[in-house]
């Protein structure tokens, strides 16, 4: 590989956000020109019904001409959504020190109903014996 592709392609300066089974990489990389530019990089663990993972990435390249504008979009959304439902999470299992029950289903967190209703664990419970199994 040539010096100059292993330069196009060297992340110059990144930021790591990592938010649950989410996380954000902020890479600022060159181009071929020499300018920068950023990308923007969500990886999303999902978790197989074997037990492995694999991750799901999507990514953003923003270039300096759409800085600004990009920007002020962004600014505008989180203004929004700030001035109509404030800055406090309203969904439990978004908070930091959320704890999922140990007795409920494993689900993803896309996947849990916002509401529902709890399991009374004695109504549920059937008694077994070995024999049974």
């Amino acid at each position: 590989m040539s010096e100059h592709h292993m330069v196009e392609n060297e992340e110059i300066h990144s930021k790591v956000l990592r938010a649950g089974r989410r996380t954000y990489f902020f890479d600022v990389r060159a181009t071929k020109a020499g300018d920068y530019y950023l990308t923007i990089t969500e990886s999303k663990k999902f978790t197989n019904d074997d037990g492995s993972f694999h991750y799901k990435k999507h990514k953003i390249y923003l270039y300096k001409e759409d800085f600004s504008t990009f920007r002020e979009n962004v600014n505008e959304m989180i203004d929004f959504i700030i001035a109509e439902k404030g800055e406090e999470v309203i969904s439990e299992r978004h908070q930091k020190d959320y704890k999922r029950e140990t007795d409920a289903p494993s689900l993803a967190a896309e996947d849990t109903p916002e509401e529902s209703t709890p399991v009374n664990d004695t109504q549920s419970f059937t008694d077994l014996e070995f024999d049974d199994i």
